[in-house]
């Protein structure tokens, strides 16, 4: 797949460096100019047009052979994640029909009234019902995808309280994560990156003055119960980070001198998502991978890679800075008695204090 990408991508660069000479040649001051088209040069562009209709209409399917299985559809793990991909396959469907039809039209019409000796262009200065028509069922489409998309935000964003939803800081850093839970109270201790102290171990400038903030728990892996709300509450340290959630179906910019919140239900365990079958072929596709670079690193005389095992990711999806890509932390769903008992085994904020 990706020599033919490569293969297309040359085409491309060929057709367009064609173009430039053409131009180049015709924007000649004083130079002759014979390049006036024929009937046969208008004829061979109309089914070149029908060609590339082909063409593109080719390269689709194959996307879709080849590309289209997107396991992320099917493995939502958070309440609002089926809602949310049932938004996204019906844009996807409206714009995969829009696109297949207005290409045709594009391409068919091209080729029928291609340029002819005696032929004659026909001239609407306008056509009311036309305009209606083109203007008036975008209208409704994209009112009715807009509208959705926001009841669903709000359904998403209004976190209720009465659900008693667990209170969890996401930290941002160059280029890592840190995770910060309320501790028994559920309340957040008050923060500011002013207050920050390295050698008493206050990485996150948590204040050492604040009750709230005595029981507060700092940690670089993200655990969570199935089943309960979770808020989150997002800063940033340094720059523009973004964190995102892949299988959650959640993303919130964290910004400096900022707190921004985004909440959500995790309904599947980690446990439970490995059984996945989407995921077991995934693991199982990556592991035949890693397997094989795994042979050519032994026989340079380097240690081979570790087999992978599926994990929930945090990831950052902003451009930070040079390791940026390696901005992650791993998020474990579990019941709330495991939970339970890990959160028992962390050492509290004042505990933590050198």
């Amino acid at each position: 797949m990706t020599a033919l990408l490569t293969i297309i991508i040359l085409l491309f660069v060929a057709v367009a460096l064609w173009q430039m000479v053409k131009i180049f040649d015709l924007a000649q001051v004083g130079a002759s100019n014979t390049q006036v088209a024929d009937d046969n040069d208008n004829r061979l562009n109309g089914y070149l047009m029908m060609g590339f209709l082909v063409f593109i209409y080719a390269i689709t399917i194959a996307s879709f052979w080849y590309l289209g299985d997107l396991p992320l559809v099917s493995n939502a793990a958070s309440e609002h994640g089926p809602e949310l991909d049932t938004l996204m396959v019906i844009s996807m469907i409206i714009i995969f029909i829009v696109q297949t039809v207005t290409q045709f039209l594009l391409h068919y019409f091209a080729f029928k009234y291609k340029g002819e000796k005696g032929r004659k262009a026909l001239f609407y200065a306008d056509n009311n019902t036309l305009e209606f028509i083109w203007t008036i069922i975008p209208v409704i489409v994209l009112a009715g995808l807009i509208i959705w998309g926001l009841f669903t935000w709000n359904d998403i964003m209004n976190v209720d309280q009465d659900d008693d939803p667990m209170v969890i800081e996401l930290y941002a850093q160059q280029f890592n994560w840190k995770a910060r839970y309320g501790g028994g109270d559920n309340v957040l201790g008050k923060a500011n990156v002013r207050l920050i102290d390295l050698d008493k171990n206050n990485i996150l400038g948590v204040s050492e003055d604040d009750p709230n903030a005595k029981d507060d728990v700092i940690v670089t892996e993200l655990h969570l119960p199935v089943g309960r709300p979770i808020l989150f509450k997002m800063r940033s340290q340094d720059v523009l980070h973004s964190a995102y959630m892949p299988h959650f179906r959640a993303q919130m910019n964290c910004v400096p001198g900022m707190v921004t919140q985004f909440g959500f239900t995790p309904t599947i365990t980690t446990e439970e998502m490995r059984q996945n079958p989407d995921i077991i072929d995934k693991v199982q596709n990556i592991n035949s991978i890693r397997i094989e670079k795994s042979k050519e690193l032994t026989a340079k005389g380097e240690e081979g890679l570790e087999p992978y095992t599926f994990d929930y990711l945090l990831l950052c999806n902003k451009i930070c800075g040079k390791s940026h890509y390696n901005m992650q932390m791993k998020i474990i769903v579990e019941t709330q008695e495991e939970f339970d008992t890990w959160i028992a085994e962390q050492k509290n904020f004042a505990n933590s204090l050198n």
